[in-house]
């Protein structure tokens, strides 16, 4: 889905909330995941310039979850340890939005190249 405008963030949280109860997460795991999505969808509208998520309600036989990628073609982060870093901020904010994201989760993983743009993946398992 387009993550483009603050509307689409409020869209990203809602259906990351539909993939996180058909995979059957707990209402704690279900907003954990929801917060990060939320996080990082905001991040991609304010930093990226707008982008994308990729939903994929996940099954591995052995356990369910929920996998999200989110991409932009923005200016990228040139220094990700920094970036995840509680108080580091480039904007506004309070510097807790990728850190926070992070340990909302099970799995994180960030790509990001200056001039390219960046490429979040984030999964919460049941």
């Amino acid at each position: 889905m387009a993550v483009q405008t603050p509307d689409d963030v409020v869209r990203v949280r809602q259906l990351v909330r539909v993939c996180a109860v058909k995979a059957g997460l707990g209402l704690v795991d279900q907003t954990k995941v929801v917060t990060a999505a939320s996080e990082l969808a905001r991040n991609t509208v304010d930093y990226g310039g707008g982008g994308s998520l990729t939903i994929h309600c996940i099954d591995d036989g052995a356990r369910r979850g929920v996998r999200l990628v989110f991409e932009d073609h923005g200016p990228g982060i040139a220094d990700i340890p920094m970036a995840l870093k509680d108080g580091y901020t480039t904007g506004k904010g309070l510097g807790l939005g990728l850190g926070g994201a992070k340990r909302l989760c099970n799995e994180f993983a960030i790509e990001s190249h200056p001039g390219r743009g960046t490429k979040v993946t984030i999964a919460r398992w049941k």
